[in-house]
């Protein structure tokens, strides 16, 4: 398999000269851990994540040293410290030049490039541009939907995964889901926050030419409590194998 396979479409980014609180507004309504960071001609310049914000002045959780060590790290790395824990724009934060991978890259190299790298996810990029992402959860997803059938995914399916992302691109209420399938079977994973989400969901990945059927692995979040309940479907196969 291929990164244009599982890889997430239709990313969510942030520009980098956008304010920090953006950035970090982005990750909580979307439920992802980093973003992309885009330079005003559109260029990846950078990854801000979730660790970006864990040193922060605001916090307290600023790094402290004893003066004598403070001596041996030296002014450069003091200084490079205190933007990152004080800096108000995303480009102060994030973490420059970040690996990327491309649409045909093999699955294997991702693995090897996030083992050695002690990266989560992995820009996508063609020609310079940024067109998605893969993250360990795109993996998952993959491993969940092939395990079960040893045989390779037929030619047309990737064709029709492109039409079921292009589709819900189309869509202002579809929330950024994942889509994987396998011999005309497409299984939808992600997070949804209104359970008519869920349905409509399913219809525009009935719509797709080439789709024979459609799996839900949609967890639902509620928003007040934030309680997660997983799909109907999902919860009858742990029934079952629970029996």
């Amino acid at each position: 398999m291929q990164v244009k396979d599982v890889m997430t479409r239709n990313v969510i980014s942030v520009g980098a000269n956008e304010p920090i609180v953006k950035a970090a507004r982005l990750m909580l309504q979307n439920r992802v851990s980093g973003l992309p960071v885009l330079d005003a001609a559109g260029e990846l310049v950078g990854i801000v994540t979730e660790g970006d914000f864990l040193r922060r002045g605001e916090l307290g959780t600023q790094r402290r040293r004893p003066k004598w060590l403070e001596f041996i790290v030296g002014p450069g790395r003091l200084a490079e410290e205190y933007v990152h824990t004080s800096g108000r724009k995303v480009d102060e934060i994030m973490t420059t030049d970040p690996f990327t991978v491309t649409e045909d890259d093999s699955l294997e190299k991702v693995v090897e490039v996030m083992e050695r790298r002690h990266v989560k996810r992995l820009p996508v990029v063609r020609a310079g541009r940024m067109v998605g992402i893969v993250s360990r959860a795109n993996l998952m997803h993959a491993l969940a939907s092939f395990a079960r059938d040893a045989q390779p995914a037929a030619a047309d399916d990737a064709g029709t995964r492109d039409r079921i992302m292009a589709a819900l691109g189309q869509q202002h209420w579809a929330p950024h889901v994942n889509v994987i399938v396998k011999n005309g079977v497409a299984e939808l994973w992600g997070v949804i926050t209104d359970e008519r989400e869920r349905q409509a969901l399913i219809v525009a990945a009935e719509n797709a030419g080439g789709v024979k059927q459609v799996h839900d692995h949609l967890v639902w979040v509620e928003p007040m409590s934030g309680m997660a309940f997983p799909s109907a479907e999902d919860e009858a196969t742990d029934r079952a194998a629970a029996n």
